[in-house]
């Protein structure tokens, strides 16, 4: 008889509303170029490297590119910078698409910093033919040692001031597949005494011969991150680049190649994108820096969170314990909620590390609101109810949200034996426990106040068993309704209980600052033995029935979410998302 919609997680979500008035840094800098008539309209890209999957650290840098421009009436790209071959794989440019949508974003251009490699050559032509690069034969450890330090000028590399007839040669050549790897590199003639070392004549493409998952072994060539990614804005009309603070150093260099190689002022140079169907003209974007996202408890290093998956800490990228956006869709996080964390944290050039219990926080806000209530016993201890006939059965219509009469109702099976939560009894019971003890009396939910009125122990002296008499005067609808008593726990009829896997989730590290150095230990001493525990449960059928990504708050336990890989209706699997409340805050005290 339930009423209520059930309904997966979509594979992609419509664009989220933009949050009305938000006030910060980056956007009163929008606003204030708009005003200005510096902008007349709004154009970001979120630029991932394919070489792993999404983290929590990228969810901020998706809402905030995605969202201002949604929020401005703008558009914002995806665009996968695929320079590096080797490292990339199709497989991680799926999950990056499949996590985007997922948040609840959608591209206006899905594009690949691959698009434009003939525009960045024929970029690198024009500055050699205007006398700003060179082409250097200095290995990477010499270049090092070139280079200087943070309190020592660089020194000038013996091939920086060859002809630019020779220089266009060689990178002709280089072009050919002349040259063996990383015998030859393409530099940028700027300034080796410069005080920002990233602008001692940075290399600008290097030889790589290695085939490309987008234009095969079309280039023997490869151009750096900072030439790409500044030339890819100017290519796409990005008019805001947003990153974080690690780049800020890197500003003068983004804002050097964009005005040494002027896109908007030299069509012949990027006309080749208008045949890959781009037609947005050039521009000159601003980069604008804001804090990462850090959480405490969390690691976001792509390799330490690939070693992780590599020597078996974890089931793969999509465990429940990583901080993966697949790992957390999984463990039954919400978009929604990621979402309202990022709005809460809010956009600064502040570094700082946020408590792993405002996320979680953030999560409870949501799914408290958006989740179904069933009922599931974690840890069984069986209850007779010795005062019903042996086979005594009921179906009680039980509200599927007591806050939200839309949920609707569910048909809740009831018979004489019930199982209940083992900490819900104590034979010798603790100062202030209002739960289950020896003649003492709680109220089943839903059915009535029961009284336990026999222990029943094995052997050994444990508690097998209890029996116990309903007083059916407190039944729904009798004249002791009402009656009350301290204690509320709930059950799942064991008559009619469906065995289910339940995985309770926790927090991935034991410690706050797992990266923190500290003496004698690894980051990987500090994995929690304890953030995944398995139990075998018993569900009420309704919540058995679930569908794949189905989440529920589990009455008094938490919010769980049918796991969207293994749970079948034929053999359940429940992810523990998150406790009703912070159990780390009490850890803390101890």
């Amino acid at each position: 008889m339930s009423t209520e919609k059930i309904s997966a997680e979509p594979t992609a979500t419509p664009a989220v509303s933009p949050v009305e008035g938000q006030r910060d840094f980056v956007r009163q800098i929008i606003r204030d170029d708009l005003a200005s008539g510096k902008r007349s309209a709004i154009r970001t890209r979120f630029p991932p490297e394919p070489n792993g999957y999404l983290h929590i650290g990228h969810a901020k840098a998706i809402c905030l590119n995605f969202g201002i421009a949604t929020e401005f009436g703008g558009w914002c790209n995806l665009r996968l910078d695929d320079t590096n071959p080797g490292r990339e794989d199709p497989e991680f440019v799926e999950g990056i698409k499949d996590d985007v949508h997922w948040l609840g974003f959608d591209w206006h251009e899905l594009r690949h910093a691959s698009d434009y490699f003939e525009v960045f050559y024929r970029s690198a032509i024009k500055l050699i033919e205007d006398g700003v690069a060179y082409v250097d034969e200095l290995d990477a450890e010499q270049m090092r040692a070139y280079r200087g330090t943070l309190t020592e000028a660089g020194r000038n590399s013996p091939h920086r001031n060859r002809s630019i007839a020779e220089n266009l040669d060689l990178f002709r050549r280089m072009r050919a597949g002349e040259f063996a790897d990383g015998s030859k590199t393409l530099r940028a003639k700027i300034d080796m005494a410069a005080g920002n070392i990233n602008l001692r004549d940075p290399a600008i493409y290097r030889i790589r011969k290695v085939t490309h998952q987008n234009t095969g072994d079309a280039w023997p060539i490869y151009p750096m991150y900072d030439y790409a990614h500044c030339l890819s804005d100017a290519v796409e009309g990005i008019t805001h680049s947003l990153c974080t603070l690690e780049f800020e150093d890197h500003r003068p260099l983004y804002d050097w190649f964009v005005d040494r190689v002027d896109l908007p002022n030299h069509p012949e140079l990027w006309q080749s994108v208008v045949a890959a169907g781009l037609e947005t003209r050039p521009s000159k974007p601003r980069q604008i820096e804001f804090s990462r996202l850090n959480l405490s408890y969390c690691i976001t290093s792509k390799r330490k969170l690939a070693q992780l998956v590599a020597d078996g800490h974890v089931d793969g990228w999509d465990d429940p314990r990583m901080n993966t956006l697949r790992g957390l869709r999984r463990r039954g996080f919400t978009p929604a909620g990621l979402r309202l964390l990022i709005e809460r944290v809010g956009i600064s050039k502040q570094n700082s590390v946020i408590d792993y219990s405002i996320l979680e926080g953030c999560i409870r806000e949501d799914l408290d609101v958006t989740s179904a209530r069933r009922m599931a016993v974690l840890d069984p201890l069986k209850l007779v109810l010795i005062n019903l006939p042996q086979d005594h059965q009921e179906t009680l219509i039980v509200p599927n949200h007591p806050k939200d009469e839309s949920f609707g109702v569910r048909e809740v099976p009831f018979a004489r034996e019930v199982w209940i939560e083992r900490e819900d009894f104590a034979e010798i019971p603790p100062k202030g426990f209002h739960r289950l003890k020896p003649e003492g009396e709680v109220r089943l939910r839903g059915v009535g106040i029961i009284k336990c009125e026999q222990v029943i122990k094995d052997a050994a002296g444990q508690v097998t068993e209890l029996h116990g008499t309903l007083d059916p005067e407190t039944r729904h609808g009798m004249p002791g309704a009402d009656r009350k008593v301290k204690g509320t726990i709930h059950w799942v009829s064991a008559k009619h209980a469906v065995a289910t896997e339940v995985r309770l989730y926790d927090r991935q590290f034991t410690v706050a600052a797992p990266d923190g150095e500290e003496e004698g230990k690894s980051w990987l001493d500090h994995v929690n033995p304890e953030a995944k525990r398995v139990v075998q449960a018993w569900l009420e059928p309704a919540a058995a029935a679930a569908v794949p990504e189905q989440r529920f708050q589990f009455e008094r336990l938490g919010y769980f979410v049918a796991d969207r890989v293994d749970h079948r209706a034929d053999a359940p699997v429940f992810n523990r998302t998150v406790t009703l409340r912070d159990i780390w805050a009490s850890k803390a005290g101890q």
